[in-house]
């Protein structure tokens, strides 16, 4: 008889029997088969995942790769995750900014105007222009992104007790410590932009309380129609209050860029605290700039506490140092005071030396530690800065540069709404909900450009939005072997149960595998995945269910497991079907899967190890592998599907209806971020198409699936009868 050698070296192995084992062939007996457990006595689940979620409080290393060549495909997967994550992949289309400036004021060494446009029609960014006095242009270009507190905070009377302890020199100027900064670089020869935060000075279309404070879930704002920012729905398409910040200062940089008087090529930007995650991220999504000064934000500690610091998936796996290495070999300074960047020096500065020295520019990065000053972008950080945009952008000035008083402007003139200028007129729950029905309409659109018939644009846009979003394809698996074995003989077939290590991951599967002893095995495995884990495959006398009979009956040979959260692997009782969530009062999904791979992702990791585990066993005889996916676990073989490509040959899923659109609460086993954005389950049916591929669904096949599969090597049998097993295995057979 033959037999896979990924399971005859499990069967005839004696050394790999557990103590529990009986030798003598036969029947199993009631105790083996009754759970059909794999973990036996006091055993758990070896799996990091079965720890504690990750927080923005957490601990973010960074490991530098061995090889500029590892970096730049590490750097390139980040790169697309940030893209994805903040909802700009594709890159949203750029309307016109009609952009005003008005109410010019002149001061010594620089003049500053008002300026507002729309960064998407109807929504407005404002701010304030700074620039040279008495130089001649074209001048380099500053963005400042501000961070809490807002473009005039004013320090009041505080001021005064930061001149004593050396934080600021002057107490005019010190008081708006963000504007003195654009006043500076202004009178250094810079053209300089800081623009509102949302919920800040004159940008109130979206509050401050909705944009910085949110804590409760608005039940009025989760309607599947028409949804506000925080709900399910906005978070199956990726928009947040920090992907709205992002664009804006995307588009910021657009305004600045468009000025007549400024030579685009040399760009900087810099802010401080939420500014300098601002900035961090710019250097991430925009080649534009060329120097950065991220303040108060690279640290392996806290990410950043507020809701529009963070949004879903952008720091699974890494954090703000590796994100901010993201813009190396070009230059980029900070410091680190007594705040969570108080261990920079030993903790995320030596890395990122690291990696600028491996990139051939280690004079490139800079941090210098300020510990007697809590969290700031105070007077003697600002010089730092001065000195870096000095040289980077090529600015000519003898150092030291000291920055100089100015005569503070009024209110009035610091604010960019007058009479001849209105405060836009929509805002409130009503615009934000037109605001995210407008991005919702124009992301449709765009998706909808792309054409399914064309494999190589689907996959490189939708397919590489799906990767990043499953966050691991069968390349990220690694090695994936045998801890622990048990054999049992069951007369018609052999069981076997085994634990899979993946040691890359820490992580662990627990499987069964069903081997045909009454006829000859095909060589083909069929990987049978259920909403019950394990269990699924077995009716309550603990024998095969009938369409599994009849796979072994043909001579397949099936495996099947609990994925994370199923049978043995879940973590408690409580949690079944559900998704944990950090410890936070503020019900913002962002703060679990910002840090955290959802359950969706981590059970279609398992799929990929096994996968990887049936086709890569030494000496393995697999000629083919077909994915099932039962009930829940339908879907999740799509996904599977979806980022794999040669590891399948056949797949087939009951969908039953579903549409992740349908989910109202992020809390959903099938909560998948963004993924609405990009297509939904026809998407994932689509990136199956090169392989001969079933669906059980409730509903008619969509014109996507159809176009995709006509045009493809593949073939798609859709169905909409809902006969579940017996139609899957009698299409396997056939």
């Amino acid at each position: 008889m033959n037999c896979p050698a990924f399971l005859f070296a499990l069967l005839v192995s004696p050394c790999l029997l557990s103590a529990s084992y009986s030798s003598a062939k036969g029947a199993a007996s009631a105790d083996e088969l009754a759970s059909l457990r794999v973990l036996e006595g006091g055993q758990e689940l070896d799996d990091q995942r079965m720890k504690p979620l990750k927080d923005l409080h957490g601990y973010f290393p960074f490991t530098v790769p061995k090889t500029p060549e590892a970096w730049h495909s590490r750097a390139s997967f980040l790169k697309q995750q940030t893209l994805v994550s903040t909802g700009l992949w594709p890159m949203p289309e750029r309307t016109p900014l009609n952009a005003v400036i008005h109410s010019r004021i002149e001061r010594e060494g620089f003049t500053v105007e008002k300026v507002y446009f729309e960064s998407v029609p109807g929504f407005f960014v404002t701010g304030q222009l700074f620039r040279p006095v008495g130089k001649k242009g074209p001048f380099p270009v500053v963005l400042s992104p501000h961070g809490h507190g807002g473009r005039l905070m004013d320090a009041g009377d505080k001021v005064r007790e930061q001149i004593v302890r050396g934080a600021e020199r002057f107490e005019a100027s010190g008081r708006f410590p963000k504007l003195a900064r654009c006043v500076q670089l202004a009178r250094m020869g810079c053209v300089v932009l800081i623009v509102d935060m949302l919920g800040y000075a004159d940008n109130m279309q979206l509050s401050h309380d909705l944009t910085h404070r949110f804590a409760k879930r608005r039940p009025e704002m989760e309607d599947s129609e028409s949804w506000g920012l925080y709900s399910t729905q906005a978070e199956l398409r990726f928009q947040s209050v920090l992907s709205l910040q992002t664009w804006n200062n995307i588009r910021s940089l657009d305004f600045l860029c468009s000025l007549p008087d400024v030579d685009p090529t040399r760009l900087g930007v810099t802010g401080g605290s939420g500014g300098g995650t601002q900035t961090i991220l710019l250097g991430i999504l925009d080649p534009r700039p060329i120097v950065l000064f991220p303040q108060g934000m690279v640290s392996t500690s806290m990410q950043g506490g507020c809701t529009c610091e963070n949004c879903c998936l952008l720091r699974i796996g890494t954090g703000n140092v590796e994100l901010a290495a993201l813009f190396a070999p070009k230059p980029q300074a900070m410091t680190a005071a007594d705040d969570w960047t108080k261990e920079m020096m030993t903790r995320g500065f030596p890395e990122l030396q690291e990696l600028y020295a491996m990139l051939g520019a280690k004079n490139n990065v800079k941090c210098t530690p300020y510990l007697n000053f809590y969290h700031n972008y105070n007077y003697v950080t600002r010089a730092r800065m001065y000195e870096w945009f000095n040289r980077y952008l090529r600015l000519g000035l003898d150092k030291p540069i000291v920055e100089e008083d100015y005569r503070l402007l009024s209110p009035e003139e610091m604010t960019v709404w007058d009479a001849e200028h209105p405060r836009p007129t929509r805002q409130g729950e009503d615009f934000e909900r037109e605001l995210l029905a407008y991005l919702t309409e124009q992301s449709d659109r765009q998706i909808a450009t792309i054409d399914p018939a064309d494999e190589t644009n689907f996959r490189e846009v939708i397919g590489e939005a799906v990767k990043a979003i499953i966050g691991r394809t069968p390349n990220d698996v690694g090695p994936v072997e045998q801890t622990q074995v048990v054999e049992v003989d069951c007369k018609s077939y052999r069981l076997t149960k085994q634990r899979l290590t993946v040691s890359q991951h820490d992580e662990q599967v627990l499987a069964l595998s069903l081997f045909p002893q009454q006829t000859d095995w095909n060589g083909q495995v069929v990987i049978w995945l259920t909403e019950k884990g394990k269990q699924g495959v077995f009716d309550d006398e603990a024998k095969p269910i009938p369409a599994v009979a009849k796979l072994l009956s043909a001579g397949f040979s099936v495996v099947t497991a609990d994925l994370f959260g199923q049978g043995e692997a879940a973590i408690r009782e409580e949690t079944a079907g559900e998704n944990r969530t950090v410890s936070n009062p503020r019900e913002s999904a962002a703060y679990t899967y910002g840090y955290n791979a959802p359950l969706f992702s981590q059970r279609v990791h398992d799929i990929l190890s096994l996968l990887q585990w049936v086709q890569t066993n030494e000496g393995n005889d697999v000629q083919s592998v077909q994915l099932v996916g039962t009930g829940s676990a339908g879907v999740l073989a799509l996904a599977a599907g979806a980022v794999v490509e040669n590891s399948v040959d056949r797949l087939a899923a009951e969908v039953a209806g579903f549409r992740f659109r349908q989910l109202d609460n992020f809390r959903d086993a099938r909560f998948l971020p963004g993924i609405v954005k990009y297509g939904d389950v026809p998407a994932l049916v689509v990136l199956n198409s090169s392989r001969k591929v079933y669906i059980s669904d409730l509903k008619p096949e969509p014109p996507l699936a159809s176009k995709a599969f006509s045009a493809s090597a593949g073939t798609l049998n859709w169905t909409t009868s809902g006969d579940g097993n017996t139609a899957i295995v009698d299409w396997l057979i056939d």
